[in-house]
């Protein structure tokens, strides 16, 4: 079969269809059923319904695989998006509130995705659980933002979690205790995906079981898989029974992604009538951010072109600041019965990510992913908003929660603000070595959070501690060569300082 997987990589490459191609293809597919089929008979009776939709529509998944010829877009179509379509937040805030804001506010839904875990900090169990605050977890954060929507407005605003099989069962335990909140909390979950050889282009699983060595046979497939799984978990129609007409969705680890009342008005009452079922935040790219996907005009939509999708000879004028000035922060508001509409008519439409792994034993598999945003093109009167930066305040290492942490940002019912005392308004950057990946290994290194209200850039390498009520300002560079270790001592200042070598007292 391997022999078929190059058959087909070498027959795709060349141009134009052919018959080759396509007995090849369809070789391809009948093996795949043949052995989603065997995969299905092993399913327990309570899984038999579940397992099968989610196998039919990896099926489908696989199938547009086949069809498509690599992820480059046709580069000379892509052109910058019409001005009106991306509106600066200031020209959507300038219109002010309705003063029947909470029945705008009992429209809407939250959802938060999350389907992922700590691991790439060194934690178990899923992500939305690690402490970022004063002992709150990411998790915590949300409901307290919602919880104070619903006391503020009096309204009705429920929490849903997009859950996957690797979080479902830790989050469903510490749910119990937001039961007395004033949030309604309701779950469901992202497909399973089987992964596939690289080779051979087959599952790589044997039963339906995850568990065990089972575990890395599987993974979900990506937050764009939560239109089909929304709709099949029978919540979207719950929902828009309710009442409910739009759900804000986001990344449970983008702490800047709170209800937004402004944006929100402008979607129940648009300007000129004509409502969007799609909104994009949208901010403004810095050096860091070049590899962020980018809203584009192609073939007269707007669409999301994602890094992987670029030809290689274009790659750069991609991460180009000048060209592409902004990127997408995952934070979208949508339509209810849009994502219906669009379910029911098989009409949604996302490029496919192909993602390569090694897993432990060596094994080269893919999986196959969709993006949330890439679906912008299948909405209609779709829109972009230039939102603030602060809107855009991910969590995914220990550098970006030192910044959460620390004195730059104030906590107040869940949402996290910039310090007034903070004289601009520029997130500082910060780069923490790996002896500091691990979040348990980070927090043995700081005895108390660093003031950190005046820094400009913080680079941390190698054995470093510090100690309390130290105080960081301007370029601070500290780099603990290879078998040294420094230890700043409480109560130090370093302001413009590059400490090396061997330190344990610091002379200040």
């Amino acid at each position: 079969m391997s022999s078929f997987a190059k058959d087909f990589s070498k027959a795709m490459s060349q141009a134009g269809p052919s018959q080759f191609q396509e007995v090849i293809r369809q070789e391809l597919e009948d093996s795949m059923k043949i052995e989603l089929d065997k995969i299905l008979a092993t399913a327990p009776s309570n899984e038999l319904e579940h397992t099968k939709k989610d196998l039919e529509g990896f099926k489908k998944l696989f199938h547009r695989f086949l069809q498509e010829k690599g992820p480059s877009v046709d580069w000379g179509k892509i052109q910058r998006p019409p001005e009106d379509s991306i509106q600066p937040y200031e020209k959507i805030k300038a219109r002010g509130l309705p003063d029947n804001i909470a029945s705008v506010l009992n429209k809407l839904v939250v959802v938060k995705l999350n389907g992922g875990l700590g691991t790439s900090m060194g934690c178990k169990g899923p992500k939305s659980l690690i402490g970022v605050r004063n002992e709150n977890t990411f998790l915590d954060l949300t409901v307290q933002q919602i919880e104070h929507l619903n006391k503020t407005y009096n309204t009705d605003v429920p929490l849903v979690l997009m859950n996957s099989f690797n979080t479902d069962e830790d989050t469903k335990k510490i749910l119990q205790k937001y039961s007395h909140t004033r949030v309604k909390i309701y779950t469901f979950n992202q497909s399973r995906y089987p992964r596939i050889n690289k080779e051979t282009l087959l599952p790589i699983a044997k039963d339906v079981s995850y568990s065990g060595e089972n575990t890395e046979c599987w993974y979900p497939p990506g937050h764009g898989d939560i239109y089909g799984s929304f709709y099949n978990s029978g919540l979207l129609d719950n929902l828009i029974a309710e009442g409910k007409e739009y759900i804000f969705v986001s990344n449970i680890d983008n702490l800047g992604a709170t209800v937004d009342l402004y944006i929100l008005n402008h979607l129940m009452n648009p300007p000129n009538g004509k409502r969007c079922e799609f909104v994009m935040e949208v901010t403004n790219k810095t050096r860091a951010d070049v590899k962020g996907g980018t809203l584009t005009q192609y073939e007269n939509k707007l669409r999301l072109v994602e890094i992987a999708q670029v030809p290689k000879a274009h790659v750069d004028e991609f991460k180009s600041v000048s060209k592409f000035k902004i990127f997408n922060t995952n934070n979208l508001w949508i339509a209810l019965s849009a994502i219906k509409r669009l379910q029911e008519k098989n009409a949604i439409d996302m490029e496919i990510i192909v993602n390569p792994k090694t897993l432990d034993g060596g094994l080269n598999v893919i999986q196959l992913e969709t993006a949330v945003g890439a679906a912008i093109k299948s909405f209609e009167n779709s829109l972009g908003i230039n939102v603030p930066r602060s809107r855009f305040l991910p969590v995914k290492t220990t550098s970006d929660l030192l910044l959460v942490m620390s004195n730059l940002y104030s906590l107040n019912a869940g949402s996290l603000t910039m310090s007034e005392k903070r004289e601009f308004p520029t997130v500082p950057l910060v780069k923490l070595g790996s002896s500091f990946t691990k979040v348990q290994d980070y927090l043995r290194r700081f005895e108390s959070i660093p003031d950190m209200l005046e820094l400009d850039h913080l680079t941390v390498s190698g054995d470093v501690t510090f100690g309390k009520n130290v105080s960081l300002k301007g370029t601070v560079i500290i780099i603990a060569n290879h078998g040294d270790r420094i230890d700043i001592p409480a109560g130090a200042v370093l302001e413009n300082k590059i400490v090396s070598g061997n330190l344990r007292i610091l002379d200040h």
